[in-house]
């Protein structure tokens, strides 16, 4: 049986209320003791429970990743609103997101800037997402079937880049299509020692890193040695 509406709304205020508390909690970690307001709206407007297999959406609202087949899941909502918060988006922003998934993330994001283009090597998955913001009204999103690693050069360069796998380092060819004065947030690392990073990029085309706290997520399809800025 369904869920009523009326549930889901609830369970949403829920699931706010904890991210919030999480956000204090890690204040150490990643320097913001709360999410701002249009972050928090955003993850509080998107039905999740849309976005995970109907046998789970009674837990859909949970602070907890979520399976969605092919070995993947939808992540958890706090590190959700943590990755968007941190990406600072604008409602002009051009977003390029690697690791579509169910379409979650995405989801979110075209709520907050003007377009997102969203990357999955899966092809099914790809679909899915695609069938699921069309029906949700996100007309503002673009997904391609490829490997996220190259990024997607001919949409580039991007004001924003979100990636959600995992690379052993930072792909070269991302760093190439992010624009000057752009942010990245991109889990790195070996799949036992993961964390999440922002990455910015100058007006002079300086890079520079920040660690901001231990995650894990499933891997970035790394393509070995012959990749290049794209």
């Amino acid at each position: 049986m369904r869920m009523g509406e009326d549930l889901f709304q609830t369970l949403r205020e829920q699931m706010l209320a904890e991210i919030a508390v999480e956000a204090a909690l890690t204040f150490e970690h990643t320097g913001k003791a709360a999410f701002s307001e249009r972050v928090m709206h955003a993850v509080g407007a998107i039905p999740r429970h849309e976005f995970v297999p109907v046998e789970l959406q009674p837990y859909a609202y949970q602070n907890r990743p979520l399976p969605i087949g092919y070995d993947k899941t939808v992540s958890q909502p706090y590190i959700v609103a943590l990755m968007t918060d941190l990406l600072e988006p604008e409602a002009g922003d051009v977003v390029l997101e690697v690791g579509a998934g169910a379409g979650y993330q995405a989801a979110i994001l075209a709520s907050l800037v003007k377009r997102v283009y969203s990357m999955d090597i899966i092809e099914e998955l790809a679909a899915g997402a695609r069938r699921r913001l069309k029906r949700l009204g996100h007309d503002n999103v673009e997904i391609k079937v490829a490997n996220g690693y190259y990024g997607w050069p001919e949409r580039a360069p991007y004001d924003k880049i979100m990636v959600t796998a995992a690379a052993d380092l930072i792909p070269p060819p991302l760093l190439g299509q992010l624009r000057p004065g752009g942010r990245m947030v991109i889990p790195t690392g070996i799949p036992d020692r993961q964390a999440l990073y922002l990455v910015e990029k100058s007006a002079s085309g300086a890079i520079s890193t920040r660690e901001i706290l231990p995650v894990r997520f499933s891997e970035l399809e790394d393509p070995g040695e012959i990749a290049g800025i794209a």
